[in-house]
């Protein structure tokens, strides 16, 4: 069992055999997905967020072992590594402990200490540091020499040999670090040229704030950061200074006589010159990379939230993309998300160029609303539309208004076009459309529709938003699905890494259709990516639809470790064998087969027979390489096999009195959908073109330390207005007591 089992067991807690076991799957290549659902004998049960959480810090402690490789074969060509200092650089895992450990061999640029060095002043600054001499000034003379004219000269050398060699210090570094730990303070003041431009208002919060550092939340500090980066703010970090220097003091100065008041004085430069803007540098960058880890985190579990959005499933959508001067886009699709028809129509609100040219602009006249209600009816009937999915951006209420006025119907008789009986409403649902413009630009777009336009895309995403979030979503920048917080502020690799996870993990727990997933939603598949996903589609294309798991095989370069990886994830409904779109990998398909045989039946007449399965001794079928919790999972999807587990869309409709935020009044009760969720509340939007917040105080009428305990993204809730910033456009809500 190696060292990094050792350490990662300690730090999560985990039992260090299932740590290595898991280390091990890493290592071969299985994905965090594959290891979690379908190797729990091998984990102990391990969780898909305990798997990661081994993997980063598998990976980071890498990192550092590559550090200390580094550091190892700089000291080793200088000639100066000892047995002694080998062996702890080796035995060291803490980040900020091996620095200090290097810092004394760290190549520098030319110092002050090293100049004084050359010129022969160490021995002075040893027997000032020894404190044994009264009479420091006689001591100096004898290095008056060459280009050193005078005692005050050599002192002053020595002293910046006594400065490096103390800042140099493990136990300096270590005691100032603890008092920066406990007390250091983070303050932001505006630059006074900047105080009054527009750009630095949405700063005012922090033109003269400050607080102890370890007390500051990560959008506060990212918020000053960005505010700084802008030359807006100038942001500090620093302790109390005079704890600091008395610590050292008390360390180093060992009397009150002359050399003790030499050593005093180089304590004091090594703290201010030396030691204090090394370890601010040092919180600066690692409170940044809390933050980026809590906003990361937040961003990730909004991401899941979103990708995770209950799909109104393999229905006839119209998409439409709202707009005032351009009109409406509207798309028709197929129960598969194909483009059937598109067009533009102009209703009552729209400021049509026709009507402009007639000179009816002002006259009250639209005299294409009459043929754009006409030409919604006749879509609904020619395409069967059975709901409607509108973008909630510009014109999205007055368009959701004018669909709802037409009351169109869906026929459920025999004749599909025929709504006079046996019909019900068309639903209508608001989509986010958060990103529909990236993705409507992008290179994906432009291969799914190379004769459309940039409006016509959006207005197909926007639809197929609503059929299937996840598998739309996916072709999407996450950045730009407009669910984070200071998403650009923070480490950018990190964040891409944490979201590539999330996707993934999204993708793996929902499970894809083999024969209908774009390569896109492919790609995040465990086992796959961008090449096997594209092969797969290509397969499908040239051969027809899969119809079984086992014919994954015949794709070129999906070989077995792949198929091993990939097969449980993917779904082939109407297959021949059941098991072929349910989550049980076919590596158990004789387990089953075996189960079904026991029972005397099939294994689709085991998956339909709930008492037959009600009858099964599962430790009958525990083997060495299968126990009771892959049986379990096993159980559970024969219960409900290929269940996707986001629920249904539900349509949601604002307030019909509340238009704009001059509706509003304090007290007001309204319904209001979850938009953006971050640390410190919710934002909600109620309709009115700018979202409220939902401070973290007003969630509940209980302590919340998580907003996400509370509230999801997408939720539908009642709010109530505490407050209307009407100069400022900024609401406060509160979900207390309504």
């Amino acid at each position: 069992m190696n060292i990094f089992t050792t350490i990662i067991a300690e730090k999560l807690n985990l039992k260090a055999g299932n740590v290595d076991n898991t280390l091990e799957l890493l290592d071969s290549g299985c994905t965090i997905p594959f290891i979690s659902r379908y190797r729990k004998e091998r984990t102990g049960g391990l969780n898909e967020v305990q798997v990661t959480m081994i993997s980063e810090l598998n990976n980071r402690l890498k990192e550092t072992a590559k550090r200390k490789e580094t550091i190892l074969k700089t000291i080793t060509d200088k000639g100066l590594l000892t047995p002694e200092l080998e062996k702890r650089i080796d035995a060291c895992w803490d980040n900020a402990e091996l620095e200090d450990i290097y810092l004394p061999y760290k190549p520098k640029r030319k110092t002050r200490a090293q100049t004084a060095k050359e010129r022969g002043l160490e021995p002075l600054s040893v027997i000032i540091m020894m404190q044994n001499t009264r009479d420091p000034e006689t001591e100096a003379k004898r290095f008056i020499k060459g280009d050193i004219k005078n005692t005050a000269e050599a002192i002053k050398g020595a002293q910046d040999i006594i400065a490096e060699n103390i800042s140099e210090n493990e136990r300096s570094r270590q005691a100032v670090r603890s008092i920066f730990r406990r007390k250091a303070v983070i303050s932001s003041k505006v630059v006074k040229s900047k105080a009054d431009t527009d750009e630095a208002a949405k700063y005012s919060d922090y033109f003269d704030f400050s607080e102890p550092l370890r007390q500051c939340s990560s959008h506060r500090l990212l918020a000053m950061r960005r505010g700084d980066a802008e030359g807006i703010l100038r942001l500090s970090i620093s302790p109390d200074d005079e704890e600091c220097t008395e610590r050292l003091k008390q360390h180093y100065v060992k009397g009150h006589g002359n050399c003790s008041a030499l050593v005093a004085e180089a304590v004091t430069d090594a703290y201010k010159r030396l030691i204090k803007p090394s370890i601010e540098t040092e919180f600066a960058a690692d409170s940044k990379e809390k933050a980026d880890e809590e906003a990361i985190k937040v961003f990730a579990e909004n991401l899941r939230q979103l990708l995770l959005s209950a799909p109104l499933g393999q229905k006839r959508v119209m998409g439409v993309d709202p707009g005032f001067r351009t009109g409406c886009k509207v798309v028709c699709l197929d129960r598969q998300g194909n483009l059937l028809h598109n067009e533009a129509i102009f209703p009552s609100f729209c400021r049509h160029t026709a009507a402009a040219q007639a000179g009816q602009e002002n006259s009250g006249l639209r005299p294409d609303a009459d043929k754009a209600a006409e030409r919604m009816r006749k879509m609904t009937a020619e395409y069967q539309i059975e709901a409607i999915a509108v973008g909630n951006g510009t014109a999205s209420r007055e368009t959701v208004d004018f669909i709802k006025s037409l009351n169109l119907k869906q026929s459920t008789g025999k004749n599909a076009k025929d709504t006079s009986a046996d019909s019900v409403d068309v639903e209508v649902f608001v989509v986010s459309e958060d990103g529909a413009s990236v993705y409507s630009a992008s290179k994906t777009a432009r291969e799914e529709f190379p004769d459309k336009d940039v409006t016509v895309r959006g207005a197909v995403s926007i639809g197929r938003r609503l059929m299937d979030p996840l598998a739309e979503l996916v072709k999407i920048d996450p950045k730009s699905i407009g669910v984070g917080q200071y998403q650009h502020d923070v480490d950018q690799a990190k964040l891409k890494h944490s979201l590539d996870l999330t996707v993934e993990s999204c993708v793996n727990s929902v499970g894809v259709n083999i024969n209908t997933a774009s390569r896109h939603l492919l790609t995040y598949v465990s086992g796959l990516g961008p090449t096997l996903a594209q092969n797969i589609v290509n397969y499908r294309t040239e051969n027809g639809a899969f119809k079984s798991r086992g014919e994954l095989l015949k794709v070129p370069r999906l070989g077995p470790a792949a198929y091993e990886q990939c097969a449980g994830f993917l779904r082939i409904p109407g297959a021949e064998n059941p098991l072929d779109n349910s989550a049980v990998h076919p590596e158990s398909y004789k387990i089953v087969e075996r189960m079904a045989k026991d029972c005397g039946c099939s294994v689709a007449e085991l998956i339909s027979d709930k008492e037959k399965r009600d009858r099964i001794d599962l430790k009958r079928y525990v083997s060495d390489t299968v126990g009771l919790p892959t049986l379990s999972d096993i159980m559970k999807e024969l219960e409900k096999p290929g269940r996707d587990p986001r629920g249904q869309a539900e349509a949601f409709a604002f307030d019909e009195n509340v238009r704009t935020i001059d509706d509003l009044h304090e007290g007001m009760t309204l319904p209001g959908i979850v938009t953006n969720i971050t640390n410190f509340g919710a934002f909600v939007d109620i309709g009115v073109h700018h979202d409220g917040l939902v401070h973290i105080s007003q969630l509940a009428d209980r302590f919340v330390s998580d907003p996400t305990q509370v509230v999801s993204l997408h939720q539908h809730v009642t709010v109530r207005i505490v407050e209307v910033d009407r100069k400022r456009n900024r609401i406060s809500l509160s979900m207390k007591n309504v």
